[in-house]
């Protein structure tokens, strides 16, 4: 092959080698013409060596493009960035109370709103010392050494304030009348000796064979998972506030926000007498222990508490009240009798628990100890302790014999509105808006469960305490309230009592009545027919009904299919 006739593609190589030492030739003389013109203007070689590059120039052209790129804007937000920090320094040296009420009259005091929309009170408190740190920058800008003073000032009140409250708060006791001493007295005789009866009878019950015991309580879920509405009946006008069965079981007691109370049959469901006495809503009713078995003319009935600050004392018998009770300087949600029938206990919204004495229709006691209003009350079954429940989410349980605060049952989230104990005599029950019942035992100090019983508020719980009407039938003689019946219920069938205690009922206002068993404390049935909300619940004592009344003004009996 000639020379002529060569491959194109070592032409091509050729051309690109040519190119590339044409650009090294150009960029050279480029290089040495902008040196010559340095050297022309005195401008000395860089040491690094580098062509057209001096390094000790860097540092300089840097702050100069630097100085230059910061405008007025970004010294602005330099300096409030400065500020800021010497803000949150200050922040950081100011003492706010703990107490959200004392936060609260703090920012009132500074003219800013005392809540925002979605603030809880640790917001709260950040924000008023947020308040005060920008307060004390300003007065620190304006060329004043008083900011520190004035912060010192407001610390100085707000310790003042908080000492003042825990002034208020803390436990002190009064000198109390001959007649509280006589009831305590009486009171401590006679739960020493339901006590006594109830601890011999639970050592009974041990000795009865596994076998039996397993074999009742299987025949209990059985019979609760039969249970379905027996009767409903349109109770008044307005929500039905409370129910109740007397004694014997062979009526119902029903209690509406009209004022009027109501007697029913049961299980028929008939109106038997109304009693007119109320100007308002009616909280609370409760029968005397041995009323409707033979408890005598000369003693009320039952007692009734009302918004109106009353609270009434009834004869079955008459449609009148027959004695009035007055000290509540507000509603009085929730009234129940002592077991020994001679004295009663009154809940209010005035953030106290009184008891009375029925005979003299004389108050005996006047206790606080709840932050906010006070909206349960339950006596133990042996009537030495007391448990009362309140907005503030604390259940207290009080000594009846010494009138001290024995234990403080906290957990709860919101407000308390149902209490009951259990026969056993150590456990509580709290039925809260926080959608839970919380069971308490005595004897650990300590909440021993949780049950997430609801979709909505629980209005009451109740445990089921088995015949006792049948041991008061067998021991009331009719001597009136002072006669303190101390029956270790001994006419109580055995079998009645493996079943005592063994089951509790709760209400909500998402429309349900639940049956729990206790112990394991698992759903055995869900009751559905009220139409909205639950107000109150009952269990008859010989096991035949539960009872419950609601917002839709009717009241329900739920009973087993046997029936």
């Amino acid at each position: 092959m000639s020379q002529r006739e060569q491959p194109r593609g070592d032409t091509y190589e050729q051309d690109v080698v040519a190119y590339a030492k044409r650009k090294r030739e150009e960029e050279e003389d480029e290089v040495r013409t902008e040196r010559e013109q340095r050297l022309a203007k005195g401008i000395p070689e860089s040491r690094s060596g580098v062509q057209g590059i001096d390094l000790d120039l860097i540092d300089e052209v840097l702050d100069d493009s630097e100085d230059r790129a910061l405008t007025d804007e970004a010294l602005e937000k330099r300096r409030r960035a400065m500020a800021e920090f010497e803000r949150k320094k200050l922040a950081r040296t100011i003492a706010t109370p703990t107490d959200d009420k004392l936060v609260k009259e703090q920012l009132r005091k500074l003219k800013h709103p005392i809540c925002l929309f979605g603030e809880d009170a640790g917001d709260r408190r950040n924000r008023l010392r947020y308040i005060l740190s920008k307060l004390a920058m300003e007065q620190r800008a304006s060329g004043g050494d008083t900011a520190d003073g004035q912060i010192e000032t407001m610390a100085i009140e707000d310790d003042d304030a908080m000492d003042e409250d825990e002034a208020q708060t803390e436990e002190f006791y009064t000198e109390g009348t001959n007649e509280l001493l006589q009831a305590r007295r009486d009171i401590a005789v006679f739960s020493l000796a339901k006590a006594r009866a109830r601890t011999e009878r639970q050592r009974e019950d041990c000795t009865v064979d596994l076998a039996d015991v397993r074999k009742r309580r299987q025949d209990l879920v059985k019979r609760l998972d039969s249970y379905s509405n027996y009767g409903s009946q349109v109770g008044d006008t307005r929500p039905i506030s409370r129910i109740l069965f007397s004694p014997d079981c062979q009526s119902l007691l029903t209690s509406s926000w009209s004022g009027a109370i109501k007697l029913w049959d049961v299980p028929h469901c008939r109106p038997i007498r109304t009693f007119c006495g109320h100007t308002d809503r009616v909280g609370g009713i409760s029968f005397h222990p041995k009323a409707t078995l033979g408890l005598g003319d000369e003693t009320a009935d039952f007692a009734s508490g009302a918004a109106d600050t009353l609270i009434h004392l009834w004869s079955l018998n008459k449609e009148r009240p027959i004695a009035k009770l007055q000290g509540h300087q507000s509603r009085v949600v929730h009234v129940q009798h002592h077991p020994n029938g001679a004295y009663l206990g009154s809940a209010s919204y005035d953030g106290s628990w009184r008891l009375w004495d029925i005979a003299s229709q004389k108050e005996l006691l006047l206790q606080e100890g709840h932050s906010r209003e006070i909206f349960a009350l339950r006596f133990q079954c042996d009537g030495a302790l007391v448990a009362t429940g309140g907005l503030d989410g604390i259940c207290r349980v009080w000594d009846m014999r010494s009138g001290r605060s024995l234990v403080t049952i906290e957990g709860h989230a919101k407000e308390i509105f149902g209490i009951d104990w259990s026969p056993n005599g150590y456990q509580v029950a709290t039925g809260s808006a926080d959608n839970t019942i919380r069971i308490f035992d005595m004897r650990k100090l300590g909440s021993i469960y949780q049950i997430p019983a609801h979709k909505s508020l629980i209005t009451d719980v109740r445990f089921f305490h088995a015949s006792h009407a049948a041991s008061l039938t067998a021991s009331a003689s009719g001597d009136g309230d002072r006669d303190m019946d101390t029956s270790d219920d001994s006419t109580m069938q055995r079998g009645d009592r493996l079943c005592d205690g063994q089951y509790l009922v709760s209400a909500s206002n998402d429309g349900l009545v639940n049956i729990w068993s206790a112990g394991d404390w698992k759903l055995q049935k869900s009751l559905a027919g009220h139409v909205g909300k639950v107000m109150s619940v009952d269990i008859a004592s010989n096991g035949s009904y539960i009872a419950s009344s609601g917002y839709d003004r009717t009241f329900k009996l739920w009973g087993p299919e046997e029936f």
